[in-house]
């Protein structure tokens, strides 16, 4: 018996449209399993080990943080959206910030734009490394000798966080960036620490590079997963997931923010739009976030760190009418605001506030990607999206 890959322009083709004969296999994948990243659930109707189709489900972690913050003050909402992306705080402490600065006419200094920019560019950083040594491990214990990628990804990463550490005290929800600018300068000492740490992970993104030069490595990830170009964009996919799809596109160059506008930022693609491009194009991020990095952290511009106009302090605040939408590339891809100000909480909190989180178009692609593959490649698609349960469910 031969089941025919289902259209992908229809990912939810009923069952009966199979043989009636087909002994299908109902496979839960997850929500409580380690290569999902988070509670999420797949539920694959199997024959065999090949997927026929695949059913996901979302909403195991949803907080109602978009609610919570039409009830807090603006200056409240950061540390809130800290635990969003708990994997890339920063981005989601700039991302609502930006927003808001944007409905308020709040000037953001020179020296926290550049500040902003320095460590967004080392949470990039930070971030693939931590999907680089999962996304290995998913793959199986025979690449880099068990676990050592893995192990190797995170003591990086460790060095990152005791940058973050040094700069805003904190390890990981850091409540740095506020309405205006940032709470924390850049403290003496701290450019030299910048140097040392990127400079050491440079050298070690090539020996992943060599240990992962491997036979099962490239067997997991080669045409599998294949996003194509126009399914991307269809589904809305940005960051590398839409860039190894062979679209060139990054809001840092196209849509510039902070001081992006002055980078020749390199913007890493690849045409494969399998699980192995996404995989080239993050290591090659990683190498470019780096090199951003380093380049400024030595020309902070001296200044002060949070503006002054129109608002003196970013604790109580007037909010005219009005409705923005603000975006910033996160190592995700485009992570999104869109704030309504004035109405009833014109002198407290947003009207409304909506969240455009990168995962959730992510996870829209498995429905149309897992059919026609194998239980195990189900593991290998799932990494290479990368997504982040917190932000997809809110």
């Amino acid at each position: 018996m031969t089941l025919e890959r289902p259209d992908r322009a229809d990912p939810y083709l009923d069952l009966d449209e199979y043989e009636p004969e087909a002994d299908l296999m109902v496979l839960n994948f997850g929500p409580q399993h380690p290569s999902t990243h988070g509670v999420f659930r797949v539920v694959m109707y199997l024959d065999g080990e090949t997927i026929v189709k695949a059913v996901p489900y979302a909403g195991y972690l949803h907080r109602g943080v978009e609610k919570l913050c039409e009830k807090l003050t603006y200056a409240q909402i950061t540390p809130i959206v800290d635990k969003n992306d708990y994997v890339a705080p920063m981005f989601n402490e700039q991302a609502v910030n930006m927003a808001f600065e944007a409905l308020t006419g709040t000037e953001v200094p020179i020296r926290a734009q550049y500040i902003r920019t320095i460590v967004g560019e080392i949470q990039r950083v930070a971030s693939h490394l931590l999907w680089l040594g999962t996304f290995a491990m998913d793959l199986g214990g025979a690449i880099g000798g068990g676990t050592s990628v893995f192990m190797w990804c995170f003591r990086e990463r460790e060095m990152i966080l005791d940058l973050f550490e040094h700069l805003t005290g904190c390890r990981f929800h850091y409540n740095t960036h506020t309405l205006g600018g940032n709470r924390h300068d850049i403290p003496a000492g701290w450019a030299e620490k910048v140097h040392a740490t990127l400079g050491h992970i440079a050298q070690r993104v090539d020996e992943y590079e060599a240990i992962l030069d491997h036979p099962i490595f490239k067997a997991r990830t080669e045409g599998v997963g294949v996003i194509s170009a126009q399914l991307a964009l269809d589904l809305g996919l940005t960051g590398p997931l839409l860039r190894a799809s062979g679209v060139d596109h990054d809001l840092r160059r196209d849509a510039p923010y902070n001081i992006y506008d002055q980078l020749d930022v390199q913007v890493m693609t690849d045409t494969g739009g399998d699980c192995a491009a996404r995989y080239r194009v993050r290591v090659r991020e990683m190498r470019e976030s780096i090199r951003i990095a380093r380049a400024l952290v030595d020309n902070v511009p001296p200044g002060p760190i949070c503006g002054t106009k129109p608002i003196k302090l970013p604790v109580q605040t007037r909010v005219k009418d009005g409705q923005v939408y603000v975006a910033l590339e996160t190592p995700r891809g485009e992570l999104g605001t869109y704030v309504i100000g004035g109405g009833d909480n014109r002198n407290a909190s947003p009207y409304r506030l909506k969240i455009r989180p990168p995962s959730l178009h992510a996870l829209s692609a498995l429905p149309y990607v897992l059919p026609g593959h194998g239980v195990s490649d189900a593991v290998a698609i799932l990494g290479s999206l990368d997504p982040i349960m917190g932000e997809a469910d809110r």
